[in-house]
Formats: C-alpha cells, structure tokens, sequence
C-alpha cells in the first residue's frame, strides 16, 4: 500500500508576475531633500495571499482556479510603489519595511481591494488603497488620502485579468507617487 495516498493531488498553480508598463526615468531637476520608507500595506485575509481574487457575483469572494501571483497581493502593491518612485527620480532616498532604515517620512497603507470583478459579465481589476504620509520622528499623520481605480480586461481569461491589474497597479502608482511628493513638501 505504499503507493496508495488518499491525500488530494495539489492543483497545479500559473504564477504571475504583476506587469509593468516600460517607463523611462525621469528627469527631475533634484531630489527632494528627505527620504522615504514605503511600508507593505495592512490587508484582509482574502487579499493577504497569493492567490488572484475574484468577486464573480454580489459579495461572493473566489480565486481564480489554478493561478496566482510571485508574491502576497501586499508585496506587488509596495514594491509598484517603490518602482514607481524611483522611476519618478523626485525621491532619491528610498526603502522599505524590509529593511527599516530611518527615514523621515513614512507611505503606511492599508489594501482595501486587490482583485478581479465583473461588470456587465466581464472582469476588470479593482485596487483600493488607504494611504497616509507620517512623519517618522513625531508618528503624525501629515496627510492622508484614498485611492481607488478599475481598469476593464480585455477578455475573460487569467493573462488578460493579470495585464488589466497590471494597468491600474501603474496608474495607482503614479497617482501615489504625485500626492506623496505633493504633501511632504509642503511639510
């Protein structure tokens, strides 16, 4: 009976990458004079894994059978966002969590929404984030904001759901991006 198992074979998973469009570096005139530490943002159970979440119908919470992502939904949400500004260049002095390097302000954030819902019968990604800018030193909240944006998929299949999270992860980014470097400066 060695051979014989009555545990389930493990679904075979796709993992995905979160795609990015190619963006040149920009050309800032010069670094912003303080630093930054981008924090993994605080996340619900159904978005805290790797698996690709889909809300098919009213409030009814699935995953995309036999996908997923590189990384937990939280990880793709804070390294887009240290992508992004880097790529910026107006913020020269960057980390993570990771590391928990001094730094005087810190992007915290909780992920509202990381998945896929369909609209009209067809998916398109939705990301929500709840983002605040503190200052480090004093743990103040020196601004606040949230962001919310959908971007359609063009077909029903998994690659296309990905390239279409892919779509708002840029434009949540760039969105973040501007509002952070806006609010720290006039700090």
């Amino acid at each position: 009976l060695p051979a014989c198992s009555i545990l389930p074979k493990a679904e075979p998973l796709e993992v995905y990458l979160l795609p990015a469009s190619a963006r040149g570096a920009a050309s800032a005139p010069q670094a912003a004079p303080w630093s930054l530490r981008i924090a993994r943002p605080a996340a619900g159970v159904h978005l805290s894994g790797q698996r690709i979440v889909v809300v098919p119908e009213d409030n009814r919470v699935s995953v995309y059978m036999g996908a997923g992502w590189s990384d937990p939904a939280p990880v793709l949400v804070r390294n887009r966002l240290l992508d992004a500004f880097r790529a910026d260049g107006r913020v020269a002095a960057l980390s993570s969590d990771d590391r928990q390097l001094q730094a005087d302000f810190e992007l915290d954030s909780d992920l509202r929404a990381f998945q896929s819902e369909y609209r009209d019968g067809r998916p398109e990604a939705v990301l929500r984030l709840d983002a605040r800018l503190v200052h480090t030193a004093t743990r103040r909240i020196v601004a606040s904001r949230s962001f919310a944006l959908r971007a359609p998929a063009a077909d029903t299949a998994v690659p296309a759901v990905v390239q279409a999270f892919g779509s708002a992860g840029d434009r949540l980014a760039a969105e973040v991006v501007d509002w952070a470097v806006r609010e720290a400066a006039a700090v």
